[in-house]
């Protein structure tokens, strides 16, 4: 007979507070991934960045993220998530005034570059010191809801705060509005947050670092080009080559008992290795969908650049209460029916994008409030499962984990969802373009419907108008051809859910007690220090 564990200590007020606290990194570091889409005119302005600068200004902090997430998270296991949480502070609070005050496109991108190094501490950090401090289930499932949704949440708002700040101060504003929340949690975080790590880490593998790097960013960058320009040889020669190093990363991480990325964790059944697949399905579906919607929303229906993000936040409404409430249920009925249910909805809501036409504002939104309840409620749950597999002790390693999974997830839901509808598109282009186009109009109308608009400007009498409806409907066909796909993923996922969580962990409700009486995911926070 197995003996009962004893039940974890409920948090308390100090915890929640402390929660509270974290969720400031949490909000920043999402919302500056998107809060530079209203800057970029007035930087252009100021700063005269060439296209690749330009490009670079938005693409290095996002690469400098992700590249760096693993590293990070098993530097936090090692000399304590709340040391590194303060450090990344210090570096995010430091790289925002640099960008503030930069005078020059290099000095932007070097300033973006430490931002997502910043990012890159502040992220696996404050989900490994929520997997730390909440070590009750339903409170720890609790917590993670209200974490996912904040950070969904920060996405959203990010081009409206964007928008808002440059409708009243200078370009600089959308980094300053940095320093003060950094500022709260370097003067908060000692006082209310706990310190934790690993109290037997080994040493730190220093060569590791590098191949994760190598691994993680070729894939990353391949992905992204492949959605923006379509499928190329340099895209997947950079895909090819990061599977490669990756290959030669796993295989050192299996070999050494000091690996940075725990052994452990994929050991026993746990169902952490299901959550990161199942999480990182969850933004494939996430991102492939915002790559439509936010277009649609602009170059269909020809609204400006702030009345679309305006828009865009109105599905956030529900998509923020979507978290908690999968929580919730999670308690109540277990992992494994919210987990496939959460899928099911996400592919409804791809449905339903398949019936809007070139003037369906509302339909858009439904769905895609549709989709972001069904994935928010997805990640959240799967999150809350893979950090509760995860030894305490593994937790800044396993939050890294996680998110680099997400890296992945979205960047390929962009690059096959996007490559999709840009293939119905230009077929529809071609096939369907008028007679008598100037030479190289249709080669530059095929690319975009932003370039089709560009051209449909410039072309004489009805051709203008006729090219112009001509791409929006392609648009809309390519869109309907991508959210069929992504229906199909889902609904695939949601089968693998159901199948891969039977009869584990992520099929038995947080909390519930066992049949001798123990508390189910009970463990304890070793190396705990105050």
């Amino acid at each position: 007979m197995t003996p009962p564990t004893a039940t974890p200590p409920l948090a308390g007020r100090r915890e929640w507070t402390a929660f509270v606290v974290l969720l400031l990194p949490l909000l920043l570091v999402s919302m500056d991934v998107s809060v530079l889409y209203f800057a970029i005119p007035a930087i252009s302005r100021e700063l005269d960045p060439s296209g690749t600068q330009q490009l670079w200004i938005f693409d290095v902090y996002a690469f400098a993220l992700a590249g760096l997430l693993i590293t990070m998270g098993s530097l936090g296991d090692r000399i304590g998530r709340r040391r590194l949480l303060l450090l990344g502070a210090a570096a995010f609070g430091t790289a925002s005034i640099c960008a503030t005050y930069a005078q020059s496109a290099e000095m932007l991108i070097a300033a973006r570059a430490l931002l997502g190094i910043g990012g890159a501490t502040l992220m696996p950090s404050t989900m490994a010191l929520v997997r730390n401090m909440f070590r009750d289930d339903r409170q720890r499932t609790k917590a993670i809801g209200i974490w996912s949704g904040a950070m969904a949440g920060g996405i959203a708002l990010g081009p409206v705060l964007g928008g808002v700040l440059l409708e009243h101060f200078w370009w600089g504003s959308v980094f300053l509005i940095n320093v003060p929340a950094m500022l709260l949690l370097l003067v908060l975080a000692p006082v209310l947050v706990p310190e934790f790590k690993d109290p037997s880490p080994g040493r730190f593998d220093l060569l590791s670092v590098p191949l994760s790097m190598g691994a993680v960013l070729p894939v990353v960058y391949g992905l992204k080009e492949i959605a923006a320009d379509g499928f190329g040889t340099v895209p997947a020669l950079c895909v090819t080559a990061g599977l490669a190093v990756g290959f030669f990363f796993v295989r050192r991480q299996r070999t050494r008992h000091d690996a940075m990325i725990s052994r452990e964790l994929f050991q026993g059944g746990r169902g952490f290795g299901a959550g990161v697949l199942l999480n990182s399905v969850a933004m494939f579906a996430m991102m492939g969908s915002a790559y439509f919607t936010t277009q649609y929303l602009q170059s269909v229906l020809g609204q400006g650049a702030m009345e679309a993000a305006l828009w865009s936040v109105v599905p956030s409404v529900a998509v923020g209460a979507a978290a908690p409430a999968a929580g919730a249920a999670a308690l109540r009925f277990g992992r494994a029916p919210v987990i496939t249910t959460g899928f099911l909805v996400g592919a409804a809501g791809y449905l339903l994008l398949t019936v809007t036409g070139t003037d369906s504002m509302i339909v858009l939104l439904t769905g895609a409030a549709v989709i972001g309840c069904g994935i928010v409620a997805v990640a959240a749950t799967v999150s809350d499962m893979a950090l509760a597999a995860a030894p305490p002790e593994k937790a800044g390693s396993a939050a890294s984990v996680l998110e680099t999974g997400q890296e992945f997830g979205g960047a390929l839901g962009m690059a096959f969802l996007g490559s999709l509808g840009t293939a119905v598109y230009r077929r529809e282009v071609t096939d369907g373009a008028p007679a008598g186009l100037p030479d190289g109009a249709l080669d530059t109308a095929r690319e975009t419907l932003g370039s089709a608009a560009v051209v449909a400007r410039e072309l004489p009498g009805e051709a203008g108008g006729s090219l112009l409806a001509l791409a929006r409907d392609a648009f809309v066909s390519g869109m309907h051809a991508a959210a069929v796909g992504g229906a199909v993923v889902l609904v695939g996922a949601a089968v693998l859910a159901a199948v891969a969580l039977r009869g584990r962990g992520g099929g038995t409700a947080p909390g519930r007690r066992d049949r001798h009486g123990a508390e189910a995911g009970a463990s304890g926070a070793p190396g705990q220090t105050h």
